[in-house]
């Protein structure tokens, strides 16, 4: 027994995803536990959260304005690595590694909310 939203790529992708930066922020300094590091931790987790969440409503419309909402949570996410970078909290190679996932899943989410029909 599972749910419709289990067997998404992209899904699964954006659960990896949040716990990737999840487990990054614990890095990041106790200055930034309300700001940044919050920040962060809530919109990652948004990515999935959406996705499920858009994918039991009552129609199609209604599921592709929850992607809208992953797909922007995915922006913040990258916004905020940018961020992490810049203050150094994160090294060059963590950066990359994630930016990289994160543009992939952002390509295949824009892909998959346009064949929404």
């Amino acid at each position: 027994m599972s749910f419709k939203f289990e067997s998404l790529i992209i899904w699964q992708k954006a659960m990896r995803i949040g716990e990737e930066i999840n487990t990054l922020s614990y890095h990041f300094p106790q200055k930034e536990i309300y700001n940044l590091n919050s920040q962060i931790r809530r919109a990652a987790d948004s990515i999935a959260l959406n996705i499920a969440e858009g994918s039991i409503g009552q129609s199609n419309l209604e599921f592709k304005k929850f992607m809208g909402y992953s797909i922007r949570s995915l922006a913040e996410v990258v916004t905020c690595l940018h961020k992490a970078k810049n203050r150094k909290y994160i090294s060059d190679n963590e950066f990359n590694q994630l930016y990289e996932e994160s543009f992939n899943l952002m390509n295949m989410m824009v892909a998959f909310k346009k064949n929404i029909k």
